[in-house]
């Protein structure tokens, strides 16, 4: 293991462990705590921005390898996981300060939603280690590994985006 993983591959692990852990928390808290003052309904919005511009960025960032512009790949991909980390700080900050909305609508809709609820949440935690090892191995310049992960890492991450995006669509009407 070279000397840099010897440090690195342990916060990731660490990390991908913890990030998922302290959501599911704070999903369960007993009382909650309106940190900002914030209506319900300003967190989501924010989200679903957040969740969109990522969507964009991933596929700015796709085109941009594609089309051999690794510099310009670079800073669009650490700009989708900026957009990211800012998201997982907001949620987590919405869960601490308001009660769970439930989904209120029936029918087909109602199976669609929680389809793709749980596929989101099963992936948010999923795509949690992948897309640290991603980043980690192409800011090392470890570019045969990170192109190894990357090729999982951004068809997740970018269904993990645009699924974010409907999950606010879906709860528009609940907020």
């Amino acid at each position: 293991m070279a000397k840099t993983d010897r440090t690195a591959v342990p916060v990731i692990i660490t990390l991908s462990i913890l990030i998922p852990l302290v959501v599911l928390v704070l999903m369960y808290l007993p009382e909650r705590y309106d940190l900002l003052g914030l209506e319900v309904g300003t967190f989501p919005f924010f989200h679903a921005v957040l969740n969109g511009s990522t969507a964009v960025l991933l596929l700015l960032g796709f085109f941009l390898i594609k089309n051999n512009k690794p510099n310009q790949h670079k800073y669009a991909m650490i700009a989708a996981f900026v957009l990211s980390s800012v998201f997982l700080v907001s949620y987590v900050l919405s869960k601490i300060s308001n009660p769970p909305v439930p989904y209120g609508g029936e029918g087909f809709l109602r199976y669609l939603y929680f389809f793709i609820l749980i596929t989101h949440i099963v992936l948010s935690a999923v795509i949690v280690p992948l897309v640290l090892f991603t980043m980690y191995r192409g800011l090392t310049k470890e570019y045969a590994k990170h192109k190894k992960i990357a090729k999982y890492t951004f068809p997740v991450w970018l269904y993990v985006a645009i699924t974010g995006v409907l999950v606010y669509v879906f709860m528009v009407p609940y907020y």
